[in-house]
């Protein structure tokens, strides 16, 4: 393999947030990688430390050149450079968003289970969080449609934010199901905000579709939030963008990002999105394939020893969501407990929606090694909990 993720890293006294503690715990929770990101984008980043001069940053013709060319030669969907605009992140463009785009007290709704930084910026600028469970068969996710248009409707609903592809389903909306959104949005006259954060993150074989490509609909009413720090693992570098096609709402967005403070780059951020959408394209292909056969071990694992335990199939992300139902109805307890007994550190599905509660969220972007050691892990501590059930 011309790309290297089989080599363990060791992230301890990095000041790292996710591998912040205890000596024999394996932290598989925060959606970061932990693999070194693409050789080619480390070069461009030692060829700007050796100038050694870090002094304020402006936003060149290149990065506009770097992140339209992306998606259009990745995803089929061409941004034209007005639309773009640099960000120091997706959450800081959410929390902005629900800002300029809302009043205090509006509803604002969002399709749990999901990310549960949604739930902060919401509430967190005192606008409340209007949910629309989505539906599940015991194998796959589905939006409800009656109950979102029932909600849309409330006129208090000022703001839909979508999650395509979906955390922590790792579901890929279809154009049918993204068009419908789109035009029952539209019709109540409540932008969507689409968080795409994910979207490089498929399976081999699988492609994600752009909300704002869908329709003029999806295009006019819609801000998307994008950035190369999930599939590049850069999101210590805080780089991302916005795309807004239609000028009004464009002109509202980027003035609550500017009076926020969130659109200024810093002397890295720049560099190292332009070198991931110009020359990340084949380590993130590697990575793709490294990242699925990480799911299938895991699928298997499960199969062989936790056949109670259900991995949720899912397209995109390497985030999976393993179904606990026939352990418990909250993971909350089992969730601490396996960290406990175990060292193993997961997240509880009751903090994405109450619709979360009986599933884990697992981070499987990691080497082989890591991977079965946690899975090793997970079978011990469930064996565990099930005597003391």
């Amino acid at each position: 393999m011309k790309y290297d993720f089989d080599t363990v890293i060791s992230r301890r006294d990095t000041d790292s947030l996710k591998w912040d503690v205890g000596k024999d715990e394996l932290p598989m929770w925060v959606a970061d990688m932990d693999f070194m990101a693409a050789p080619e984008i480390r070069s461009d980043l030692q060829e700007r430390l050796a100038h050694g001069v870090f002094g304020y940053s402006v936003v060149p013709d290149r990065w506009y050149r770097a992140v339209s060319g992306w998606w259009e030669s990745r995803h089929q969907f061409k941004m034209e450079k007005e639309w773009l605009m640099f960000c120091t992140g997706v959450v800081p463009a959410l929390s902005s968003a629900v800002r300029s785009l809302t009043k205090p007290g509006d509803k604002v709704l969002i399709q749990t289970p999901v990310y549960n930084i949604f739930f902060h910026s919401i509430e967190n600028n005192g606008r409340t969080v209007l949910e629309n469970p989505l539906l599940y068969d015991g194998g796959s996710y589905s939006v409800d449609f009656a109950d979102l248009e029932e909600k849309l409707a409330d006129p208090k609903t000022a703001l839909m934010i979508l999650c395509n592809p979906h955390n922590p389903a790792g579901k890929i909306w279809d154009r049918q199901t993204l068009a419908r959104i789109g035009s029952l949005a539209a019709a109540y006259h409540v932008p969507v905000l689409s968080d795409e954060i994910h979207c490089d993150l498929t399976d081999p074989g699988k492609d994600y579709i752009p909300f704002a490509s869908v329709s003029d609909e999806c295009r006019n009413n819609s801000v998307t939030c994008i950035a190369p720090t999930k599939a590049f693992n850069l999101a210590g570098l805080h780089t991302a963008a916005v795309c807004i096609p239609d000028p009004a709402l464009r002109k509202t967005v980027s003035r609550g990002l500017n009076a926020d403070e969130a659109a200024e780059p810093n002397a890295l951020a720049i560099p190292a999105a332009i070198s991931a959408f110009t020359r990340g394209g084949d380590w993130l292909d590697a990575l793709r394939e490294y990242l699925f056969k990480n799911k299938q071990a895991v699928r298997a694992f499960l199969e062989s020893f936790l056949p109670e335990i259900t991995l949720v199939p899912s397209e995109a992300t390497y985030l999976l969501w393993l179904d606990c139902r026939a352990i418990c109805a909250d993971t909350d307890p089992l969730q601490k407990f396996l960290r406990k007994e175990t060292g193993l550190y997961v997240s509880g599905g009751s903090q994405y929606g109450r619709a979360g509660a009986p599933f884990l969220r697992m981070n499987i972007a990691c080497p082989r090694r890591m991977l079965d050691d946690g899975l090793a892990r997970l079978r011990t501590g469930i064996d565990q909990y099930r005597l003391l059930s």
